[in-house]
């Protein structure tokens, strides 16, 4: 694993700010030389430290600014039943996110559709059809006043 030093943790800080930053401007920004800054990204990228780099999508520019978060209670705790519910959400566009959890549900969803009418249908045309599924209990995002998925 490569040494989180100072430097190492202000060019994480500064790529998640900007995944799209220039080598030459992050290491004016960091205070290294290009050849040195650059090295220091590549082995935190050899080391899984940097995962990769995305693209932020205006959800509600593209017809989905209705989150909702979903806890899911299923059925039985097999692993077969894990596996099929996994399997079915993985090939849902409208599942962002997908965590198992501990506590009184076994998953922890992020849904992004157009409006609740979309949401209605993926409620009841998707989530409502897995015979592994014992319960839903749904949150609406009315705000996100921190969201550091978006940095």
């Amino acid at each position: 694993m490569a040494k989180l030093d100072q430097i190492n943790e202000r060019i994480l800080h500064e790529l998640s700010r900007d995944g799209r930053l220039s080598n030459l401007d992050l290491a004016e920004r960091v205070g290294l030389s290009p050849s040195a800054c650059l090295r220091r990204v590549q082995e935190l990228e050899r080391t899984g430290i940097i995962q990769g780099y995305k693209a932020v999508l205006n959800r509600a520019a593209l017809g989905q600014g209705f989150t909702v978060y979903i806890a899911v209670g299923l059925s039985e705790h097999t692993k077969a039943d894990q596996t099929g519910f996994e399997w079915a959400v993985a090939n849902a566009p409208e599942v962002r996110e997908c965590h198992n959890v501990t506590g009184t549900v076994e998953y922890l969803l992020r849904v992004e559709v157009a409006d609740l009418a979309a949401y209605k249908t993926f409620h009841t045309d998707v989530l409502g059809t897995l015979p592994q599924v014992s319960s839903l209990t749904s949150y609406v995002v009315m705000d996100s006043p921190k969201d550091a998925r978006a940095c």
